[in-house]
């Protein structure tokens, strides 16, 4: 199978389902920037010691395998969303970022200042990737006023750019 098609070449693609859209419609705008999301938390994940850091390194893993979900929800046109139903996201999805978020939370200091990046490699890579999951969440919001979302997508984004912000911190502690 061929990687390039030239289905593309005049600027628009094809949604799941079949939908033609213009390359820069909200939709995609949205799943290319979990795309990039994505591709930066597999930089982070390598970037991860694998002897101390496993835990750490299978948890973005698992967080990296939510958002292909999130990506083929958002590449699916809203006639066919049907066709992703094992892609959901539950409450209990964003719940789970939220007690890693409380376990890292208790083991570092208080936070009493805004923080400067670029302390370590690790953390600054974390703080990439929490500010393209809240681009992330912005575009998934545009297109939730033209196409209703599931609001379990949009707390997880929310969540997710927490959990970066609160991991960056523990990379700090753990690795520099």
């Amino acid at each position: 199978m061929k990687v390039y098609t030239k289905k593309g070449d005049k600027g628009q693609t094809s949604l799941y389902g079949g939908a033609r859209v213009d390359k820069d419609s909200t939709r995609l705008e949205a799943y290319g920037t979990v795309d990039e999301l994505n591709a930066y938390l597999g930089l982070l994940r390598s970037k991860i010691p694998t002897k101390e850091g496993q835990d750490d390194k299978d948890f973005i893993y698992k967080i990296q395998q939510k958002l292909s979900n999130l990506e083929a929800i958002l590449a699916t046109d809203e006639t066919h969303i049907h066709l992703v139903e094992s892609c959901r996201f539950y409450e209990n999805d964003s719940k789970e970022l939220e007690d890693r978020i409380d376990e890292m939370t208790e083991i570092l200091p208080k936070l009493n200042a805004f923080i400067v990046y670029g302390d370590d490699e690790l953390s600054s890579i974390s703080h990439v990737c929490r500010a393209i999951a809240r681009r992330s969440e912005r575009r998934m919001v545009s297109v939730n006023k033209e196409s209703p979302l599931d609001p379990m997508c949009i707390m997880y984004m929310n969540r997710l750019s927490d959990f970066l912000f609160t991991f960056a911190r523990y990379l700090t502690k753990k690795y520099a």
